[in-house]
């Protein structure tokens, strides 16, 4: 690894991360219950009925309360990308950028607009005005979702680019490439759905609460009601592009999956790990082994092979086969991969050494391999490698990674469950009897947000060490500034968060405990 100071890394990752992590326990709730206040309040114009109008009402204040904070911490997030990530804007801020000054002008500014409507135009403007203006704010939100994610799924999987040797950084070849990238596409369906999920699960958690203090069980109930189908649909949907999800990492970040089940060693007929325990790190010796380095596991045959492939014969590469290389399977080694990175990044070196001194028959044959598909496909592509010397390096915290994917997955299972049953007994019109799914449910909300969190884990840790999929390092990313500085910013931020944290939470039990009848209008 070339010569970096690995504290200024760690601190500037773990500030983008409090951030990040701070700022996602608020994006979910708004990205779903926008779209659950759209259909309480299209029941309320079809029907006519006053009490689902309190429902709106008070499920949008509640609403207003976290979307204040999320929107504040957002902006925080984005200077970051400027104060402590320099180096990355410069190299991709050509592509990156676009996709956020869509998201503020467009999408941000859809939402802010409506969103005021929402709020104050009851009673000021038509139902049916009001109605729509509820519908754009949702989904103004959700386009803003949507660019942000389209960036980040370009950092998973860069595509529609081209290297520009004279400014040495990225520029954007194929604007509709970005978008549409398979990656980015499938990330924003398995964000926004698994937002719906937790927004259901905030709503039917506090109704559950109503019932057990037995207050509220009109709307506590109606709301039950429509918050389980929703959720109940959404859940569904997370696992079909989870499905996705599986072969899109299997084929842009083979490392990420292999963290994701703790394999070590590839092979075909894979099993996908359900539960299982970590034994330590593996040993990264030369010689084959199947043993998973795990006390305990419960794994599912062939399945792991049937998600990543389609196929149950199919060869999952582990994280031996990546990092020395399989011939057999046509993997080429992470030495390897140094090896061209290096050879990359010396032509560019010799082609501004060329250019400097006019020496145009070197710079015009230098330069002509930037412009060759093969030499771009072979070389050009492994470049961010050419910053490691050992190709152990490259491997990600596995027992995070690991640990993280399993939790969101079990967490999900359990929210999935309760969705089915309160449907069921709702059905049956038994559901204030049964006190231990209520108590289930009002569970089931910090395991909604515990999942949420473990996810974005899984998608930031599992690609380490890269900020731009084999382009750019973490480490090559970061601002030169001084250690200190961040330590200062983080521990501010820190204590900031906190502070607001606390406080909403406390607005928000406030909130909660006014309940509909007077809190809601």
């Amino acid at each position: 690894m070339e010569h970096f100071d690995l504290s200024l890394i760690d601190w500037s990752r773990a500030q983008f991360a409090l951030t990040a992590l701070y700022h996602w326990l608020f994006v979910p709730l708004t990205l779903g219950i926008t779209f659950f206040l759209a259909i309480t309040e299209t029941i309320y114009v079809k029907t006519g009925k006053p009490e689902w109008k309190k429902i709106t009402k008070f499920w949008m204040t509640l609403f207003g309360i976290n979307f204040a904070i999320g929107v504040a911490t957002g902006i925080i997030l984005e200077f970051q990308f400027g104060t402590n990530w320099s180096n990355y804007s410069w190299f991709v801020g050509d592509i990156f950028g676009a996709p956020l000054a869509i998201e503020g002008i467009m999408a941000f500014f859809m939402e802010s607009v409506f969103i005021a409507i929402m709020f104050f135009g009851w009673d000021k403007v038509s139902k049916g005005f009001h109605l729509t203006a509820t519908w754009l704010t949702a989904i103004g939100s959700n386009l803003s979702a949507l660019w942000i994610l389209v960036a980040n799924g370009w950092m998973q999987n860069p595509v529609g680019m081209v290297f520009n040797p004279e400014k040495a950084r990225m520029e954007m070849h194929d604007f509709w490439a970005v978008l549409f990238n398979p990656n980015a596409i499938n990330k924003f369906l398995h964000v926004i759905y698994s937002s719906y999920i937790l927004a259901a699960i905030f709503v039917v958690g506090i109704s559950a609460w109503y019932l057990l203090r037995k207050r509220d069980i009109v709307v506590a109930k109606k709301s039950i009601l429509v918050a389980s189908i929703f959720g109940l649909i959404f859940s569904i949907l997370t696992i079909t592009t989870g499905d996705e999800s599986a072969r899109q990492v299997a084929k842009s970040q083979p490392m990420k999956l292999a963290a994701m089940e703790g394999l070590y060693y590839g092979s075909t007929h894979a099993p996908l790990v359900a539960i299982g325990v970590m034994n330590g790190k593996p040993t990264m010796g030369e010689k084959p082994s199947t043993d998973f380095n795990m006390n305990l596991k419960f794994e599912i045959p062939n399945l792991l092979s049937i998600l990543a492939f389609h196929q149950s014969d199919a060869f999952v590469p582990g994280v031996h086969d990546l990092v020395h290389g399989n011939k057999e399977q046509g993997i080429i080694s992470y030495q390897e991969k140094i090896d061209r990175g290096n050879i990359a990044r010396k032509v560019l070196v010799d082609y501004k050494a060329a250019k400097d001194i006019g020496d145009k028959e070197t710079t015009k044959a230098l330069l002509a391999k930037f412009n060759d598909k093969d030499w771009i496909a072979n070389y050009f592509r492994y470049f961010g490698y050419s910053y490691f010397k050992d190709p152990h390096d490259i491997i990600p915290d596995i027992s995070t990674t690991f640990y993280s994917f399993h939790l969101m997955v079990l967490a999900g299972g359990y929210i999935l469950l309760v969705f089915i049953i309160l449907l069921f007994l709702v059905y049956k019109n038994q559901l204030e009897n049964r006190k231990w799914i209520l108590w289930f449910t009002i569970l089931a909300m910090p395991l909604a947000y515990l999942a949420q969190e473990s996810g974005w884990i899984v998608a930031e840790m599992g690609r380490q060490p890269w900020v731009i999929q084999d382009l750019m390092p973490t480490m090559a990313a970061v601002s030169n500034i001084n250690t200190a500085s961040v330590q200062i910013t983080f521990g501010l931020f820190f204590i900031v968060f906190a502070a607001l944290l606390i406080a909403e939470i406390k607005i928000m039990i406030t909130q909660i405990k006014l309940g509909p009848n007077k809190g809601g209008n």
